[in-house]
């Protein structure tokens, strides 16, 4: 019988970058955007906060791009500060190569198994879906979702016992489905 865990976002992810101000390495995303006209230009941020000093720094989203070149769609949602928006921007590998920063996932996700009927099955087929890219360790995921320590999952891999098409002494970010034999 196979069974779906999913990983969800919980809330933002904080935003791996030095301040300027205080030295310190994580900002919160604001939710709120910046745009700015240079007549036909348009320039878009996403603001966010050092979480030690409070200092405003700006991620680059949209530069000297011209006007009709954006969607009204887009537009409209940067005037609105969607946190939807935001949320998808973040996680946006070409945002994130643009201004040099790398997401911090460290509390903003949870497993959620469904209904804990499968402890009694000899063979457990599990199928992770990620709602986000959000990147984890899968014994990680296995632990927290069996309720065994990370050493007993390593020791089921290392005995055979545990099984899956994909490496899972990695981190991934991706859908995996894994096979537990008890």
């Amino acid at each position: 019988m196979l069974k779906s865990w999913v990983v969800v976002p919980t809330c933002l992810p904080l935003v791996r970058r030095r301040c300027r101000t205080c030295a310190s390495k994580r900002f919160r995303p604001s939710r709120k955007f910046r745009v700015n006209a240079h007549h036909k230009l348009l320039d878009a941020w996403l603001l966010v906060l050092c979480a030690g000093c409070g200092e405003t720094e700006k991620l680059t989203v949209l530069e000297r791009v011209n006007v009709r070149a954006v969607r009204p769609e887009l537009l409209d949602r940067l005037h609105d500060n969607d946190p939807v928006l935001a949320a998808e921007l973040l996680q946006d590998p070409v945002v994130q190569r643009r201004n040099r920063v790398a997401l911090d996932w460290d509390g903003a996700w949870r497993l959620d198994t469904g209904v804990s009927d499968h402890l009694d099955h000899e063979v457990l087929d599990v199928s992770v879906r990620f709602a986000a890219r959000i990147p984890v360790r899968p014994v990680r995921l296995i632990a927290e979702g069996r309720g065994l320590s990370r050493a007993e999952v390593e020791r089921l891999l290392a005995e055979g016992r545990l099984v899956s098409a994909v490496r899972l002494s990695g981190t991934l970010s991706g859908d995996f489905t894994f096979t537990l034999k008890r």
